[in-house]
């Protein structure tokens, strides 16, 4: 057996590097077209377990340099000790790396011809993308295909393929590339020979999917702008407040968090919006229950004249037991509650202890409540005769949530999210890159309203109308377009990445040693 020397390991370090810096903040998101081809270099001659441990370790890079605001976050807010917030951040780099690996372990089993290879390698990378995105309750979070969320033309093909079909393009790419390596230095794949043909044509292939999504993207972009300009428009302001995490739920703050929220939403008010959304858990209490600060919202909200979607946490009182939910409320000008949503995904340790009779040491992040209990998948909220779809902080990443409720007539799409937990850090870019892709996905604007930021108007290309600095007091309203139109993405779901990990099992099955 070849052992791994110090090229493949300076090589598949470089990958993991490049994969990183495809993502915001550092955002050259160029670096995706060929970060995984360092990667497919160092594995090509190696037997399974030495390419996955290759595999492994460009994992390793990627994630922890991609998650590092984890251990942040748990010291911070967690209140870990750093000697316990830092073996988390690698425990959760490991697992997400374990796919990166099988990804490089699964390719040197396989002898398939240099053309098959080339489709393989990126049909292998989609299936365990899609794996991770719902095993153990999923964790997609910066998918590759979100590195590219600001290439619009590459992006609108969302609307059928979903994420995944972004990610295979772009990995597509990686491979045509590594066909050319192994034609022009001659090294040939497991004892294949990789000919003139097969680089031309690995290559012309790509451009061609590349060209054809390309002028996809220009169609659908105008098409969608025409159904845009014959729609109906409502106008919406969002609001943010900009409370530190460590202020958000001192009792002795908790009126001046409120008032200022109220403040920001009355400044507003001369734009005349439709409705007003406030971040998740803005308001930093329990609505409808805590007397006095649900007075003093009421009484806001009927001075501003409009309605309001502020979050909350809820509780329902039920035989024995207090279930708690992570919430959002729709409020009249006349102060009464007309909807509500429950958070449906929630997130592991920051709403709920999974394990917990195992993980005693292991709290929550979030504070003064006990476990969360979820909602109902795909409800909405309806708003003067339109439906809105909402999604609270983390629900962001999961796309078959915003799908469930635009099946269900959602014609909006509306964020609220915290991400004061993430401090000064690249996760607030993280996490409002994922947001594009939802809007596409399902070809409806997008609001988001974030405690820190970024809060921002997203139209149904996925173009970012307007967005704010984070940690900055903001309120802005924009006129954002209400559509009906129902997406093959949005009806079907991840029907191609099925298809990739069909293929990938077979092939596994047929065409290893």
């Amino acid at each position: 057996m070849q052992k791994i020397d110090k090229n493949k390991i300076i090589l598949a370090v470089t990958s993991g590097l490049l994969l990183t810096g495809s993502f915001p903040q550092t955002g050259l998101s160029w670096l995706a077209w060929f970060a995984l081809t360092p990667l497919l270099i160092a594995a090509k001659d190696l037997r399974f377990k030495d390419g996955f441990k290759i595999g492994l370790l460009t994992g390793l890079v990627h994630n922890l340099t991609l998650f590092y605001w984890l251990s942040y976050t748990m010291e911070t807010y967690g209140h870990l000790p750093i000697y316990l917030a830092i073996p988390i951040l690698f425990l959760l780099s490991f697992y997400l790396s374990l796919y990166i690996a099988l990804f490089s372990g699964a390719l040197t089993r396989i002898t398939v011809k240099p053309l098959m290879l080339f489709f393989m390698i990126p049909a292998i990378w989609v299936s365990l993308e899609y794996i991770r995105s719902f095993l153990f309750t999923g964790f997609p979070w910066e998918l590759t295909a979100y590195s590219q969320y600001k290439s619009l033309h590459v992006i609108q093909v969302s609307d059928i393929l979903g994420p995944y079909g972004v990610s295979f393009l772009l990995v597509l790419s990686n491979a045509a590339i590594f066909i050319g390596f192994l034609y022009l230095t001659e090294s040939g794949w497991r004892r294949k020979r990789v000919s003139g043909v097969h680089f031309a044509s690995s290559a012309l292939i790509f451009l061609f999917a590349l060209t054809i999504v390309w002028f996809y993207g220009k169609i659908r972009i105008e098409t969608t702008d025409k159904i845009v300009l014959a729609s109906y428009k409502a106008r919406v302001s969002v609001i943010q407040g900009n409370i530190g995490q460590a202020e958000k739920w001192d009792p002795a703050l908790q009126y001046s968090a409120t008032k200022k929220y109220l403040d920001l939403s009355a400044s507003v008010a001369a734009e005349k919006p439709e409705l007003v959304v406030w971040p998740e858990t803005a308001a930093p209490f329990y609505f409808l229950y805590d007397t006095g600060l649900t007075e003093m919202v009421q009484m806001g909200i009927a001075e501003t004249g409009v309605n309001f979607l502020i979050g909350s946490p809820s509780f329902v009182q039920t035989k024995g037991s207090i279930e708690y939910y992570n919430s959002a409320y729709l409020v009249g000008p006349d102060g009464k509650v007309s909807g509500k949503y429950d958070k449906v995904h929630l997130v592991p340790f920051g709403e709920y202890v999974p394990l917990k009779k195992w993980l005693p040491f292991l709290g929550k992040i979030v504070e003064h409540v006990g476990d969360f209990c979820p909602g109902k998948k795909g409800a909405t909220i309806s708003l003067n005769g339109q439906s809105l779809g909402v999604l609270i902080c983390y629900e962001l990443i999961f796309p078959y949530l915003s799908r469930a409720e635009v099946k269900n007539g959602a014609g909006l799409l509306v964020n609220i999210t915290n991400d004061a937990w993430y401090g000064k850090t690249s996760a607030p870019y993280q996490h409002f890159s994922m947001a594009v892709f939802r809007a596409v996905e399902n070809r409806r604007a997008l609001v988001r309203a974030a405690n820190t930021g970024i809060s921002g108007f997203i139209d149904p290309s996925g173009r970012i109308i307007a967005s704010t600095p984070i940690f900055e007091d903001a309120a802005m309203t924009r006129t954002i377009p209400i559509l009906k139109e129902i997406t093959l993405y949005t009806r079907f779901g991840d029907f191609f990445a099925f298809i990739c990990l069909a293929a990938a099992a077979i092939t596994l099955l047929i065409k290893t040693k």
